[in-house]
C-alpha cells in the first residue's frame, strides 16, 4: 500500500515537472547545490525489508526502482527516487530501529572499511533510466566514549548504516575513496547525468548564498 503526501510545491522553467520521491531533507540539500528545486516531494511507502540472501548492490537498485513504480504521475512528469544503504561485507546495514542497534552498527564499522551505495532511479512514463554508485568509506577505531556521545547526539537516527557522514561522524572518517555526495545520500555526477540526459535543464547555478 502507499500513500501519496504533496509536501512542497514550487516553480521551475522546465516543461516538465520533476517530483522527488524522498522525504530525506539532505537529497533536497544537495540537489540545491546543483541548482535543481523539485515540484514536488511524494514520499514511497513501501516494504524496504531485504529478501532472503539479497546483497547489498541488488537491495539498493530494487528500492529504488520500488520507490518509483510506487508513485502515481503524469506521463510527462519526471520522479526521482534513490535508496542508500551501508554494508559491511555482504551485510547491509540499514536505519537503526533502536540505541543498541545503532551501537552495534557503529561498533561493527569501528577501524574498517565498508561500502556506501546509492541506487537512483529517472522515471518518465513507461521509460526507466538508473544508475548505482559505491564510495569505500574507512571509520577510526571508536572508543566506547566516541559511541557513546554519538549515540547521545542522536544523530544516527535516520541514517542509513547509523552515522551521517556531514555531521558529527565527519571527525570519525579518515578516508573515503569516492563521491562524497553520494555517502550524504545521492551521487550529483550521476544525478544530474540522469536529468540532463531526460531532457531536464538544470541551471547548476546553486542556493543563493
Amino acid at each position: 500500500m502507499t500513500y501519496q503526501k504533496v509536501v512542497l510545491i514550487s516553480v521551475t522553467n522546465n516543461l516538465m515537472k520533476l517530483i522527488l520521491g524522498s522525504a530525506s531533507p539532505r537529497r533536497l540539500e544537495l540537489l540545491a547545490q546543483i541548482g535543481v528545486v523539485v515540484d514536488q516531494i511524494i514520499p514511497a511507502d513501501i516494504d524496504e525489508t531485504p529478501q532472503k540472501g539479497e546483497r547489498p548492490k541488488p537491495y539498493a537498485v530494487r528500492m529504488a526502482a520500488t520507490k518509483s513504480k510506487a508513485i502515481n504521475a503524469s506521463a510527462s512528469d519526471l520522479i526521482l527516487t534513490a535508496d542508500t544503504i551501508v554494508s559491511a561485507g555482504i551485510r547491509i546495514l540499514g536505519k537503526p530501529k533502536s540505541e543498541g542497534e545503532a551501537v552495534e552498527f557503529l561498533t561493527l564499522l569501528s577501524g574498517r572499511r565498508h561500502r556506501v551505495t546509492t541506487a537512483v532511479s529517472l522515471r518518465k512514463g513507461d521509460k526507466i533510466w538508473s544508475r548505482n554508485v559505491t564510495t569505500f568509506v574507512k571509520m577510526k577505531n571508536l572508543s566506547d566514549h566516541e559511541i557513546s556521545a554519538y549515540i547521545r547526539s542522536q544523530e544516527w537516527q535516520g541514517k542509513a548504516g547509523g552515522y551521517a557522514i556531514q555531521g558529527i561522524a565527519s571527525a570519525f572518517i579518515p578516508f573515503i575513496s569516492g563521491s562524497y555526495s553520494n555517502v550524504v545520500g545521492l551521487p550529483l555526477t550521476e544525478t544530474s547525468n540522469l536529468l540532463v540526459g531526460a531532457g531536464y535543464s538544470i541551471s547548476l547555478e546553486g542556493p543563493p548564498l
